[in-house]
């Protein structure tokens, strides 16, 4: 009777509903409860076997891994989160990198089965319609991805018994690598005899299980590689956070999914911007509502890796303080802290998801990032892992002295001084931490500070360069030494858009029913602020047309802030020979940074080229006044045509100087030619042209196509100089327009034409070609030797350029 009993109660426990039985009832189970693979659990796990608490308790049995799952978190969703402990060097990838994520829950199956199912939220539905809700669950099936026999019943605690051993051990798409990590990587089938779980700790929320896994790998010189894995298991709130539905005029990153509503006649794409859940605890809800500082339930903790060199943990730690006067817009006083990891605690692990964590890298990669990790359903943010390599401080020091030498002595060196590198460190961590709370970067931020701003230094040292930090918005290249701007007016900070935007994203509503009056809110909100201040403008991350939002660019008009580049890039080349000295050095320094001297020098070039043939672009609601699409100002147009002939076409041969050439061998000629060959490449292109005779009919006093071209062939065709080193340059770049037009006009029979080619653009670069001859006609009188010869060169090919023209038509 009482063996009959105990199985009817097994039975029970397997269908999902609740029981309690005793020990000694379990132990006499009968042989079919056996032969169903329902051992007793004094067997399977025995008093000696290695038990953790925690989320769940965990056992391991000789070689064995058993999960003990009770009945309150089934269906309960777990975020998985995959990172890299340890890799081959050279691999690209460095501990405490995320390798794969994944939401997941355990579901009670059929045949007393345990299911592992993967959330896959992409479809939701509004709370109150119901019937939608049931609908949709049902058209909808997440995947199973693993199924685990049951294996034992815990008699004092009904915790379901399953095995998990082959899940952690092998290739299982869930506690392993991603896919895109194995093919990124290129690595192929895991070698499971040369792969085994290594340890497991278990804590109130998480569970974390330490792997090692090898895979083959062909280009490996051994034909294989091994990595140390540890993968958190992350219990998710019971109760999602309430969403904040994206505004794309406010910088977040964001989830998408598709919302069914009964009041809908289509479905709408939602976005869901990540968050930390910060709210005021309940007793200062009111204090919040009158406007009063109050600090959250919950304060946003990040840790320093003890692996850090201890002089840089303050400037780290300072990073992530900076936030606090952001969350103050928002309401929350000490709602972000930066603090040094517990050296003593037993408890916390690196690797534990809960634990928002600032790794170190000693890597020679010149980087730093900032990810997060987030509840789908919700958007909230549950840990980050800032990674920053060691070499960063190379990039940062690179940048300082290219950009800010000319006005700081304090850069004009290799090994900068500790404090120096410390505030570069600094301005690095707040950018990363910015994008760790949620933010995109902002790249039309600079846009909002007017160039004569930059050069005032009670203007600058109190508000800064830039309206946000999240800009790439380096340094402040535009002031001048006769300005005696501090480093107050130099580096980066957190700017009123990012309080505005930490305002948007972490203000508390709780008057607001549900998150769609709060949307409505937010609306209104933002309109509001954009209305009254257009500096709060977010201007994405910089990969569009737009010119206003562009990286690494500073102040409202690109040309002036260029030239004031240039002029601070000449006095760096000046002095690079001395600021570049070390004692035993090989002129290594020297070409390294004369490499970053070319590349700042091609960013002022690019920053200008992008006003050429494009529009601005501002998100707007229609409660905005004011168009979404601008022409750019044919006048800001016009002046970057001019500089690319100041600065470009008039060979900038002050970067090659002849005391660094015969150090470390520039390559003069071929650098120059391939940038002035590039740019009349893209200038002289039939997209260009046909872009420009579109905004002449879309756009009121257009730059028209003959307007343009008669521009960029004044900065080209010009008197030479009788300077030989100038004159060769201008002999080559004239070459090269010829073949461009040549280009332009002269379309073989069998290639297809396109959309540009069929349009006015030959036309227009007919009359050019016409006027151009008339030109060089011009310029051929009073020349002689060299520069004659090349003349006449021209005119022969344009001759020969008419006939294939006729010929073809």
């Amino acid at each position: 009777m009482i063996n009959k009993l105990v199985y009817a109660m097994l039975i029970l426990v397997i269908s999902g509903q609740q029981c309690l039985t005793a020990q000694t009832d379990l132990d006499k189970q009968t042989d079919s409860t056996q032969q169903k693979g329902i051992e007793a659990y004094s067997k399977l796990i025995s008093n000696d076997s290695l038990t953790k608490k925690g989320l769940f308790s965990v056992s391991k049995v000789d070689d064995k891994l058993y999960f003990q799952i009770p009945d309150s978190l089934f269906n309960r969703y777990m975020l998985v989160v995959t990172r890299y402990l340890s890799t081959p060097e050279g691999m690209g990838r460095f501990g405490g990198e995320k390798a794969n994520e994944q939401t997941i829950y355990f579901q009670k199956g059929n045949n007393n089965n345990v299911f592992l199912r993967s959330l896959e939220y992409k479809q939701d539905v509004r709370s109150e319609d119901a019937m939608l809700a049931k609908a949709l669950a049902g058209s909808n099936e997440n995947p199973i991805i693993e199924s685990f026999p049951i294996k034992s019943i815990n008699p004092v605690t009904g915790n379901i018994v399953i095995e998990v051993t082959d899940a952690f051990k092998k290739d299982n798409p869930v506690f392993s690598l991603s896919d895109k990590e194995k093919t990124d990587h290129k690595l192929s089938s895991q070698a499971n005899d040369r792969s085994f779980i290594e340890e497991i700790n278990v804590y109130a929320i998480n569970v974390e299980v330490k792997t090692i896994k090898t895979f083959k790998k062909s280009l490996s010189s051994v034909g294989s590689i091994t990595l140390r894995l540890n993968t958190s298991i992350v219990l998710l709130p019971k109760v999602p956070m309430r969403k904040r539905f994206f505004d794309e005029r406010v910088g977040y990153f964001a989830n998408k999914y598709v919302l069914f509503s009964d009041e809908q006649q289509r479905v709408e794409s939602k976005h869901i911007v990540q968050r930390y859940r910060l709210e005021p605890k309940e007793e200062d809800i009111e204090k919040y509502l009158k406007g009063k500082l109050v600090e959250p339930k919950k304060q946003i903790v990040y840790y320093i890796d003890p692996a850090t060199p201890k002089k840089w943990r303050p400037y780290l730690i300072a990073g992530i303080n900076d936030w606090q006067v952001a969350f103050e817009a928002a309401g929350f006083k000490n709602a972000i802290i930066g603090k040094e990891w517990p050296e003593d605690d037993p408890t916390m692990s690196l690797e534990d998801a809960r634990y928002s964590v600032v790794r170190y890298y000693a890597s020679e990669i010149p980087n730093a990032y900032g990810p997060r990790i987030s509840d789908p359903r919700s958007g909230e943010i549950i840990e980050s892992h800032v990674g920053w390599y060691h070499n960063v401080m190379k990039l940062v020091q690179q940048w300082y002295m290219v950009q800010a030498g000319p006005i700081d002595p304090r850069a004009r060196k290799m090994h900068l001084d500790d404090e120096v590198m410390g505030q570069l460190i600094r301005f690095v961590s707040s950018h990363e931490i910015g994008h760790t709370i949620g933010l995109r970067h902002n790249m039309g931020a600079s846009i909002a500070t007017p160039v004569e701003k930059l050069r005032d230094k009670e203007w600058v040292e109190a508000n800064g360069h830039t309206v946000s930090i999240m800009d790439y918005a380096r340094f402040n290249y535009v002031a001048q030494p006769e300005d005696n701007i501090s480093p107050k007016g130099i580096y980066p900070r957190i700017g009123i858009y990012d309080k505005w935007a930490v305002n948007w994203g972490y203000r508390f509503f709780p008057n607001a029913q549900d998150e769609y009056q709060e949307e409505d809110m937010l609306l209104k909100m933002t309109t509001e602020a954009l209305t009254t201040n257009p500096k709060l403008w977010f201007g994405g991350e910089g990969k569009d047309r737009n010119p206003q939002s562009q990286r690494e660019d500073l102040g409202d008009d690109v040309v002036l802030a260029s030239d004031y580049g240039i002029k601070n890039l000449k006095r760096v080349v000046d002095n690079l020979i001395s600021w570049t000295y070390e004692p035993n050095d090989a002129y290594n320094n020297l070409s390294d940074m004369h490499k970053v001297v070319v590349r700042q020098y091609q960013r002022y070039l690019y920053h200008v080229l992008k006003y050429i043939g494009n529009d601005y672009e501002v998100k707007k609601t229609v409660e905005q006044s004011g168009a979404v699409y601008r022409q750019v100002p044919k006048e800001k147009v016009k002046r970057a045509i001019d500089y690319v002939g100041r600065q470009l076409f008039e060979a900038p041969l002050w970067m090659y100087p002849k005391q660094i050439d015969q150090l470390i061998s520039l390559k003069t000629s071929e650098e120059i030619s391939e940038e002035q060959n590039q740019v009349l490449l893209m200038l002289l292109s039939s997209g260009m042209l046909y872009n420009l005779s579109q905004k002449s009919i879309q756009y009121e006093d257009a730059y028209t196509v003959p307007e343009f071209l008669n521009d960029l062939k004044k900065t080209v065709w010009i008197k030479f100089k009788g300077d030989e080193k100038f004159d060769f340059y201008r002999r080559s770049l004239q070459r090269s327009y010829v073949e461009k037009i040549e280009k332009l006009l002269v379309t073989s029979s069998e290639k297809l034409l396109t959309t540009a080619q069929r349009s006015d653009v030959v036309l227009y670069a007919k009359q050019h070609l016409l006027e151009l001859k008339k030109t060089v006609n011009r310029l051929i009188k009073g020349e002689k030797g060299i520069n004659k010869s090349h003349l006449e060169f021209i005119l022969i090919e344009i001759e020969k350029i008419n006939k294939k023209i006729n010929k073809t038509t």
